[in-house]
């Protein structure tokens, strides 16, 4: 079960959405390597605003993935990247649904 997740909102320079959005679609494998994270998804809301989502069975799980990879690489980029810093909003889950898959990596048993 998922308890926690992030929002973050990303502003996109003017000329720079074609980069920011394939910064984000590369950022798909680093974020598999983090057993923690249970949910990610990578968002364009519309022609110059994009976001992250992500789901987490617990806050330890939410901090180490703010501390990961990911976090480090868009902050390397935001001076190039973002109109603005990254609104980074730590969110509660109340309900959710999620592959079987998923569950079992929770459980720590196999779903097939």
């Amino acid at each position: 079960m998922v308890t926690v997740g992030l929002l973050v909102r990303l502003a996109a320079k003017p000329g720079r959405e074609p980069e920011l959005e394939e910064f984000l679609r590369s950022a798909l494998p680093l974020v598999e390597d983090e057993p923690g994270t249970v949910a990610w998804f990578a968002l364009k809301f519309g022609p110059f605003s994009f976001g992250i989502f992500d789901a987490f069975p617990h806050d330890t799980a939410r901090q180490a993935h703010l501390a990961g990879r990911v976090a480090a690489a868009l902050m390397a980029r935001a001076a190039d990247l973002l109109a603005a810093p990254p609104e980074i909003e730590q969110i509660d889950t109340l309900a959710s649904k999620l592959p079987r898959s998923a569950g079992a990596l929770l459980s720590g048993t196999d779903a097939f």
